[in-house]
């Protein structure tokens, strides 16, 4: 799937325009597949805490809290793609809505997650977005796992090529798989007794 194209190039279903780094840093989720997404999800959304890890535009975390998410987070390495993601969440977040932006590796993220000193509260939905050949589709799932990131009955949303989609990570039971094109959603639950 071709990567991300400039300034502006991103429109949100209520019509705004978003702002997306030029370049290949980030590889924005079409607007097709973020339509059927939620279109799929429907109310779950409305009241959740929403993770959103490899945000690279921030457009999903910026549709979640159009749909109704109560507070999203955003997880992003890119110091460029940050700041878009930055000025995007403020276009689209009232209040009472909220969010949270962290400049930072996923991974590393997610470690530091659940090594905190004050406990903290989980995410309902996780979409995750890894790049498509970077072999860390599974990592990331078995490190939301260990992190005690989701709630037990949350849902992680699994995003990657179509060409060749990962298996089930281990902890993980699928739930569903839904193709657009040449991207592929996972909706994945974690499986009884996973930690």
């Amino acid at each position: 799937m071709p990567h991300g194209g400039g300034h502006g190039a991103l429109r949100l279903s209520d019509g705004r325009r978003l702002r997306s780094p030029p370049g290949t840093i980030t590889r924005p989720t079409p607007a097709r597949v973020r339509q059927s997404v939620f279109d799929l999800l429907r109310e779950q959304v409305v009241g959740t805490r929403w993770l959103d890890l490899f945000s690279g535009s921030g457009a999903m975390a910026c549709e979640a809290l159009l749909h109704g998410a109560a507070h999203v987070t955003a997880v992003e390495r890119h110091g460029r793609a940050a700041a878009m993601i930055r000025h995007n969440l403020e276009l689209v977040c009232r209040p009472p809505h909220t969010f949270a932006l962290h400049r930072r590796e996923v991974l590393a993220w997610l470690r530091a997650w659940s090594w905190a000193a004050e406990p903290q509260q989980p995410f309902t939905l996780i979409y995750a977005d890894p790049p498509y050949n970077g072999g860390l589709h599974e990592p990331v799932a078995i490190a939301i796992a260990a992190a005690g990131v989701m709630t037990p009955t949350g849902l992680l949303l699994l995003e990657c090529t179509s060409r060749q989609p990962p298996t089930t990570p281990p902890g993980w039971r699928l739930g569903s798989r839904h193709r657009y094109g040449g991207t592929t959603v996972l909706l994945l639950q974690q499986a009884t007794g996973a930690t």
